[in-house]
C-alpha cells in the first residue's frame, strides 16, 4: 500500500514549551540547552547536531522486506511527552526529539532508510501499526505476553518504573501494601497502570484499601498534581522521573520497579506487526550498534546509561497477561 509522509502536529504553543523547559532547568546555558541538577545537558534544538549517526550495513539492509527496502523510508510512530529524555518537542515546538527518536534514526541508519516519524496518543499508535500506516512503534513500549499475540518485539532498553513523591513526603515504601489508600497518578493503557491495578487487586484480597488511581492528559499535569499534593505519588517511567527529580528538586523517588513486576525484568522494545518480516533486521540493526558503541552513545546523550542492554532479543518473556 502507499507509504505517505504525515505532517507532525503540535499540541503546545512555542511559548508554553519554552517556559516549561526553562522552569525544568537548573542552569540553562542557552535557549536550546537544558542542564539538569546532576550536570547532564540536553540539546533542545530542532537541529540536533549532536545526534548519533552510524553507517549503513548492506547485509542487514538486505534482510528487509522488499517493499520497505525499495520505499527508502522507515515509518515510525510514537507518543510525545513534555519531559525529557524520551520523546518531547524541541524549542521550535514542531520537531520531536529525545532518546526514542535517536534510537529510531540509529536503526534507520543501519538499514539505509530515512526515518519518517508521526505522533499519536498511546492507543492510536497501536491502531497505526494494525492498519499498516506505519512500520514501527518506538516509544517506551514494554514487552507483554498479551501484545506478543499481535506484535513482534526487538528489545533495546530495560523497562524500569519509579514511584515519585513530593520532596517533603513522609511516605516510606517497602512493598505493594504501602500503596493502600494512597492517591497515585498513572498513565492509562500503560504497563505501570497494569502493575498498579494488580497491586490493588492483591491488597483488596488481603483486606487492605485500594489505592485511588488518577489519570491526567500529560506528564506536566501529573507533576502539577504532585507538586500541589492532589496526589501522593506518580508511577511512571524511570528515565523521566530521574530527570524531573534532578532538574526541579521538588520531588524524590522512593521506589523503583521492573516494569514487568516482581518476577521478571521488564524490557522496552521496538514494536511491529507480527510476522511482517521487519523484526529480524531491526534486532540485527540494534545488535550492530550495541557492538560498535553507537548505542551506548545514545544512552549517554540522554542520561540513560543505567537502562542499557547487552543484546537485542526478539520476543523475550513479557509482562504476564491480565488475570
Amino acid at each position: 500500500m502507499p507509504r505517505p509522509t504525515r505532517r507532525l502536529t503540535s499540541v503546545f504553543s512555542a511559548l508554553a514549551v519554552v517556559a516549561l523547559l526553562a522552569t525544568a532547568c537548573s542552569e540553562p546555558t542557552t535557549d536550546n540547552t537544558l542542564t539538569a541538577q546532576d550536570g547532564q545537558s540536553f540539546d533542545l534544538s530542532s537541529q540536533q547536531s549532536g545526534r548519533i549517526t552510524t553507517a549503513k550495513v548492506d547485509s542487514i539492509a538486505a534482510e528487509l522486506p522488499a517493499a520497505v527496502r525499495d520505499s527508502g523510508t522507515l515509518r515510525v510512530t510514537g507518543t510525545v511527552g513534555t519531559t525529557p529524555p524520551l520523546a518531547f518537542y524541541a524549542t521550535d515546538n514542531a520537531t520531536v526529539i529525545g532518546s526514542e527518536v535517536d534510537f529510531a534514526h540509529l536503526i534507520g541508519d543501519v538499514l539505509g532508510l530515512k526515518v519518517v516519524r508521526t505522533n499519536g496518543d498511546w492507543a492510536q499508535n497501536f491502531v497505526k501499526i494494525d492498519s499498516n500506516q506505519v512500520d514501527l512503534f518506538i516509544n517506551n513500549v514494554t514487552v507483554t505476553e498479551e501484545r506478543k499475540e499481535k506484535y513482534d518485539f526487538a528489545t533495546y532498553r530495560l523497562d524500569n518504573l519509579a514511584l515519585e513523591v513530593p520532596k517533603d513526603s513522609t511516605w516510606t515504601y517497602k512493598d505493594r501494601k504501602d500503596i493502600a489508600g494512597k492517591k497515585i497518578g498513572v498513565s492509562s493503557g500503560t504497563n505501570q497502570e497494569q502493575l498498579l491495578v494488580d497491586w490493588n487487586a492483591q491488597n483488596v484480597a488481603e483486606g487492605l484499601a485500594p489505592a485511588q488511581i488518577f489519570y491526567y492528559q500529560n506528564a506536566a499535569d501529573y507533576y502539577l498534581a504532585l507538586s500541589s499534593k492532589r496526589i501522593d505519588g506518580y508511577l511512571g517511567p524511570n528515565p523521566s522521573a530521574v530527570f524531573h527529580v534532578a532538574s526541579k528538586k521538588e520531588s524524590k523517588i522512593i521506589a523503583t520497579y521492573s516494569g514487568a513486576g516482581d518476577a521478571l525484568q521488564g524490557e522496552i522494545a521496538v514494536l511491529t506487526k507480527k510476522d511482517n518480516g521487519l523484526i529480524k533486521p531491526v534486532s540485527d540493526a540494534l545488535n550492530h550498534v550495541i557492538a560498535n558503541g553507537d548505542y551506548k552513545k545514545v544512552l549517554d546523550r540522554w542520561g540513560l546509561d543505567n537502562e542499557g542492554v547487552t543484546t537485542s532479543i526478539i520476543n523475550p518473556p513479557g509482562l504476564p497477561k491480565k488475570s
